[in-house]
């Protein structure tokens, strides 16, 4: 078991270093920061200062080291938007907003998912299971930039039920705000969960413990929701970790659409203002997440299954 921690564990970090290099390469690809650090009208001077002051004059690899090396304190530099800010700390100021709606789009997935997936293996070949599957067709082919703008036409312009942008004051303001994005973001997943309840209790409902339960004379409702549901709950429950780092790191379409001040609106922000010390702190704040979360999965799965740690 600790040789199977110890080769998931190296290969994740291999993951993030692969990442790291990535996101440093292409943020420097994304545009030159003196454009946004110096006016028009600076001289080569100052030109050179400006470079020497955020080790731009040094070379690429070089550059990548230094990098690399103060990330592994921490430290990811200054925020070239916000000379005065670490980069780190504009994220994790961020991350709550980006959290709390990852939260609520997670709870309307499992809402919606288990009932509706449930209903439509029971229902199997009828007008609610063909209705169910289209809602998941639907929901993992549309864009969530579509989805977003779509509920915000329908609900906040048409309706004008809901508000279009913003986080809203404390309280059921910020509730209310929460509404459009969370289930623009849920939907895709709602779909994805709903499909996987859906084939797990096909395969539960068609077992033998299951038809001995009702020869048995247990009732219907409790056959599905306690016997079989228990039984169909082990695939799906598995995928909620991997949709709570999907979800997470998801946030940056929706947030952008519905201008949510969150860690995905930031990045946007960071990439038109050329901020690539924002920009690889997030991607390595998201990666971390997503890798991690992914680790802890196998980790649990091979406690479950020992069969896998051999594999």
């Amino acid at each position: 078991m600790q040789r199977y921690i110890i080769v998931r564990l190296f290969q994740s970090l291999i993951v993030l270093f692969a990442v790291s290099i990535i996101i440093f390469g292409l943020a420097r690809i994304s545009g030159d920061p003196m454009d946004v650090l110096l006016p028009e009208d600076a001289g080569p001077e100052e030109f050179r200062l400006m470079q020497e002051k955020w080790g731009l004059d040094k070379p690429f690899h070089i550059q990548y080291l230094t990098f690399l090396g103060n990330a592994m304190t921490g430290d990811f530099g200054r925020s070239v938007q916000h000379p005065t800010r670490e980069a780190l700390d504009l994220v994790i100021k961020r991350f709550p907003a980006t959290l709390v709606l990852a939260g609520l789009a997670l709870t309307i997935s499992i809402v919606i998912a288990f009932p509706v997936g449930v209903l439509s293996a029971v229902k199997k070949d009828t007008m609610p299971d063909y209705v169910a599957k289209i809602f998941a067709l639907m929901g993992q082919s549309a864009p969530s930039f579509w989805v977003a703008i779509m509920l915000m036409w329908i609900f906040a312009v048409q309706l004008n039920w809901l508000p279009t942008s913003g986080r809203g004051d404390p309280g059921l303001d910020r509730l209310v705000h929460l509404i459009l994005p969370a289930f623009a973001i849920g939907w895709y997943q709602v779909a994805a969960l709903m499909r996987l309840v859906r084939s797990s209790m096909l395969e539960v409902l068609d077992s033998e413990f299951i038809k001995l339960a009702r020869v048995k004379g247990v009732s219907e409702s409790k056959v599905v929701w306690k016997h079989a549901l228990r039984n169909a709950s082990i695939a799906p429950v598995t995928l909620l970790g991997l949709l709570v780092a999907q979800l997470v790191t998801g946030t940056v379409v929706t947030e952008t659409v519905f201008s949510y001040p969150g860690v995905g609106l930031l990045a946007v922000d960071a990439i038109r203002n050329r901020d690539f010390q924002v920009m690889q702190t997030i991607v390595m704040v998201f990666a971390i997440i997503f890798v991690g979360i992914n680790l802890f999965v196998d980790v649990i799965y091979a406690y479950i299954d020992p069969r896998i740690r051999y594999a």
